[in-house]
């Protein structure tokens, strides 16, 4: 009995040795998946349109005969958006891969694509009109044809992967990420045993002028260990560190929970949100690499331990000093520029007016001090100068979740600095 368990044991570990070294063949699956979103059919899948809903219907069927236990129906998680003029519809469709180890197997790791792209324009061209349709290959097609591969190896190993893994393929992200929110904060009720997500965005036309690259909330050590760890199982590509700012994507609702986000993509190209975003233009071979390289590294993310899944604010060393941006020979920067940056780049753009401050006139300027650390995360945020304790609390909310800065330096050294700036709440008046 134990010479046969020990066979048994040799023969696993022979076959996840194979597995490790092994890239699979996805090629003509991706092709397929990038012409079936970008056809003119879809018409350039705009959120809440027929063209959305085609896509989703065929995102159902692939992730359904890839083998994942789907977690909806065939119409998908539904959602409305709802303003003044209409309401939207769209849906999330969300399957799962259990993971084998009895422990783990109730947290989980999300991947996630959002399938809906900017649809179809009429403009007037010389008086008469033309209707310009928005492909969106790599926006994001690339992203929802890697993700139903990945699903689809995933499924075909799921014996390699410790904790289970969700792949959920969004609706209307480009309307402020919505269905990614509706994930994070209604429809997944088991949100608090996220342990990771991790979002494909524009992956398409990675090459040396547009890296694959990946972009962290994690400490950078921890990072590190975990693509050191991925390239231990010898895959055919390795991704670069993001640099510059990022493109609002579906990991935000994620990373507003505090939950560790990781975002792979090769970044905005010329053909960005335009209607030369197709098919042809996507580099394949390279999106095969990649899918690859994401499968090795999803099966690390599924099995670290906790501390490396883990959100870190240390506190500062007792009498370490704290100086003051003016103090610094170098002020911090955000993203290589100033504070201004910042509230333009990153406040303005991620704030959300408290529905019930619009209804009650509520406005003004709340004035928040944060300190920004020697590694460049944000800590200590708090409110210097309020206003009311729905402006003030959303303040710091956005605050918070800002990513790293480039830390103050004195004499060529980080510095902990602090920084206090006004972010404002202003109504606009109307008929």
């Amino acid at each position: 009995m134990i010479r046969k368990t020990a066979i048994s044991l040799l023969i696993l570990f022979c076959a996840a040795a194979a597995v490790a070294a092994q890239n699979f063949s996805v090629e003509p699956e991706l092709r397929k998946h990038v012409s079936y979103l970008c056809a003119e059919e879809l018409q350039g899948r705009k959120a809440g349109t027929a063209g959305e809903s085609l896509a989703s219907d065929y995102v159902y069927r692939a992730l359904r005969d890839a083998g994942v236990t789907m977690l909806c129906d065939e119409a998908g998680q539904d959602f409305s958006i709802a303003d003044s003029t209409a309401t939207l519809h769209s849906c999330n469709i969300v399957g799962i891969v259990e993971g084998y180890d009895r422990r783990l197997r109730n947290e989980y790791i999300v991947v996630g694509a959002h399938m809906d792209g900017m649809g179809a324009l009429t403009v007037t061209v010389n008086g008469h009109p033309q209707k310009r349709v928005y492909p969106g290959a790599d926006d994001n097609a690339s992203g929802v044809a890697t993700l139903i591969e990945l699903a689809r190896l995933t499924a075909a190993n799921s014996w390699m992967f410790a904790r289970s893994v969700v792949f959920a393929v969004f609706g209307a992200g480009e309307c402020g990420t919505a269905g990614s929110w509706y994930f994070a904060n209604r429809s997944f009720g088991e949100i608090s045993s996220v342990r990771a997500m991790i979002n494909l965005d524009m992956v398409g036309r990675g090459n040396e002028r547009n890296p694959f690259r990946v972009f962290s909330t994690l400490p950078k050590h921890q990072l590190d260990t975990l693509l050191s760890q991925t390239l231990d199982r010898q895959p055919a590509v390795r991704p670069a560190p993001f640099e510059g700012t990022l493109q609002t994507s579906d990991h935000l609702p994620f990373y507003e929970k505090e939950i560790p986000v990781f975002v792979f993509t090769t970044g905005k190209t010329r053909e960005f949100r335009t209607v030369s975003d197709t098919p042809n233009l996507i580099l394949y071979k390279n999106m095969e690499r990649q899918c690859n390289y994401l499968f090795h590294f999803l099966q690390t993310v599924a099995a670290a331990p906790a501390d490396q899944l883990r959100l870190k604010q240390q506190a500062a060393p007792q009498g370490e000093s704290l100086y003051s941006a003016a103090d610094c020979d170098v002020r911090p920067q955000f993203f290589h520029s100033d504070e201004r940056h910042f509230l333009k780049a990153w406040v303005y753009k991620y704030l959300r007016y408290p529905q019930e401050a619009v209804s009650e006139g509520i406005q003004g300027r709340v004035s928040v001090g944060f300190t920004v650390e020697k590694d460049g995360s944000v800590s200590n945020v708090e409110v210097v100068t309020g206003v009311h304790p729905l402006l003030d609390a959303e303040a710091v909310r956005v605050i918070s979740v800002s990513p790293k800065w480039i830390p103050g330096k004195i004499q060529g050294k980080a510095v902990r600095t602090r920084i206090v700036l006004p972010v404002e709440f202003k109504l606009t008046k109307t008929n």
